[in-house]
């Protein structure tokens, strides 16, 4: 597997561009290499596309992989834990559209919605933590007491971990006080094709590197293939 690709952006400057765009994408990553147009590649990703697109939204989540040898290909979709099937199945829909116009002819692709992920490509990537492909994003507003809020948040984030990992829906949300005026929101989730402990690693590993990637910003967020976590000043989710 390829080193991993670490993307850091302005939460704030992304927002800006998606209300100025309209709703869209907050990143998207192309991968593997091309197929050729009319392909039986190109015929089994668009088969794949329409089923994750209707068996998603159920459960918030669905994988397959449709064809044979080099024609075959995988996919994923994952909503966030929070949301609603009609939401689900609208941004699992806007995905695969645009997944495949942003990254046209390629084997394998990746794109994360603020309420969807989508992943496909051709190779099985199954009940494997993928640490290639992960970005991160921050509000860009410092705190005055980073030591102490950076402290805070990896508590928090540790606490449902801890949580997301011991049920079969691999996500949590939840709140913590920081002092006496600010209260922090997180959630955190995993996709379900892995296992307890392959989740564990995932979020313990990131939300170990809080401190160097997130110093004392009052809000981030990690959109990750396996798995992926946020917090704020401010409620963002519903449960």
């Amino acid at each position: 597997m390829s080193s991993a690709r670490f993307v850091l952006l302005s939460l704030y400057s992304a927002l800006l561009l998606r209300a100025a765009l309209g709703e869209g994408p907050l990143f998207h990553f192309c991968t593997s290499g091309n197929f050729t147009a009319n392909s039986p590649y190109e015929s089994n990703l668009n088969k794949l596309t329409s089923f994750l697109h209707t068996k998603t939204p159920p459960s918030g989540f669905a994988l397959d992989s449709i064809g044979r040898h080099q024609h075959r290909v995988y996919g994923i979709a994952l909503c966030r834990g929070d949301v609603s099937p009609s939401v689900c199945k609208a941004c699992v829909a806007d995905a695969g559209a645009e997944i495949q116009r942003l990254c046209p002819r390629n084997k394998g692709a990746i794109m994360w919605y603020d309420d969807c992920m989508f992943k496909y490509n051709d190779t099985n990537f199954f009940r494997q933590i993928d640490k290639a492909n992960n970005f991160y994003l921050y509000n860009g507003n410092k705190v005055s007491d980073p030591a102490l809020f950076n402290l805070r948040v990896t508590e928090m984030l540790t606490r449902l971990a801890k949580k997301a990992y011991s049920i079969p829906k691999l996500y949590a949300a939840g709140k913590k006080r920081v002092d006496g005026k600010t209260t922090l929101y997180g959630l955190v989730q995993c996709t379900r094709d892995l296992s307890a402990a392959e989740c564990k690693a995932c979020l313990e590993g990131e939300i170990g590197a809080i401190p160097i990637k997130f110093s004392g910003q009052e809000g981030g967020r990690l959109g990750g293939a396996s798995c992926n976590f946020r917090y704020e000043t401010y409620r963002f989710f519903s449960i």
